[in-house]
């Protein structure tokens, strides 16, 4: 009995750590950076990098969304929208959410390591990077940016891991992600609008108001879609590419098409649940087109 109890407890406060740290949203950094190896390495590359570039990729975002609650905590139980999460409601207690953190950046540095010297080194820049992100709406507007700067370390950390040195591709990889994920956190913000003007928080949507954000997050998208395109010359893809680029263009149309602040289902729908489906539509035919096409 004592064993089933202490199993039904472990799976509980696994289930919440999980939720903490929207652990399904992996999906958003994880298909950029396989796309990245995969062209660093000029096919798949080997197991070991697999294993310990995903350890690491899934180390540094954990620490850093459970860093993020620990930071908003305050904000996050004043505002309905997101007074329901574990913190507010004492689901998990402060001090557990700091050792989830610890843990979960050494588990990033330690496979950081076991990947090459370049990664060890810049493994605690990549930390204060993506930590220093849940302070930047306290100060400017460009945090949706910032945070996009901070998601798009995973390809280009991805490429560094397979090949130890710094190259083109992988910037523009990670410009993309920057443009896109800052694209879709405008238009996720643009639920709190009051609410950050209330509380001095700093955001696109409350500073340029609904419809110019709006306007600003399909500017970036784009971007994001040219930039896709450059890619497709830059590296001679093939046409298998050019079809998930033009499917993931047709579902971010649609994302800019369904905004409604007032509607959560919507928005989460938008700003989520569709990026989620771009991410793997672009992942899908990148890796297709590479090696039934390109190699």
């Amino acid at each position: 009995m004592s064993m089933k109890m202490t199993y039904k407890t472990v799976a509980k406060k696994t289930r919440m750590f999980s939720q903490l740290v929207m652990f399904s949203h992996t999906l958003f950094s994880l298909p950029f950076a396989i796309i990245s190896m995969v062209w660093a390495a000029g096919g798949w590359p080997s197991w070991h990098m697999m294993i310990w570039g995903l350890i690491a990729l899934v180390g540094a975002r954990n620490g850093a969304n459970a860093f993020n609650r620990l930071v908003d905590q305050t904000f996050d139980g004043k505002n309905p929208r997101t007074a329901h999460r574990h913190l507010p409601q004492r689901l998990l207690q402060s001090k557990e959410v700091v050792i989830f953190v610890i843990v979960n950046y050494a588990i990033f540095i330690v496979a950081a390591g076991m990947l090459n010297t370049l990664c060890l080194v810049l493994s605690p820049v990549a930390i204060v990077l993506v930590s220093t992100y849940s302070y930047a709406k306290r100060f400017t507007w460009l945090a949706h940016l910032y945070l996009g700067f901070t998601i798009a370390s995973a390809p280009i950390g991805a490429w560094f891991a397979v090949t130890g040195h710094i190259a083109f591709t992988p910037f523009v990889i990670g410009t993309v992600v920057m443009l896109w994920i800052a694209g879709f956190d405008i238009i996720y913000g643009t639920q709190d609008i009051e609410f950050d003007r209330k509380e001095g928080l700093w955001s696109i949507p409350s500073y340029f108001g609904l419809q110019n954000a709006l306007w600003i997050a399909r500017g970036l998208h784009f971007i994001m879609v040219l930039l896709l395109l450059f890619l497709y010359f830059y590296r001679d893809l093939g046409w298998l590419y050019l079809v998930g680029i033009g499917i993931a263009s047709l579902l971010l149309l649609l994302e800019h098409n369904i905004i409604k602040p007032s509607n959560r289902r919507l928005m989460h729908l938008a700003s989520y649940n569709l990026n989620q489906v771009i991410s793997m539509t672009i992942l899908f035919f990148t890796v297709f087109d590479y090696f039934l096409l390109v190699r």
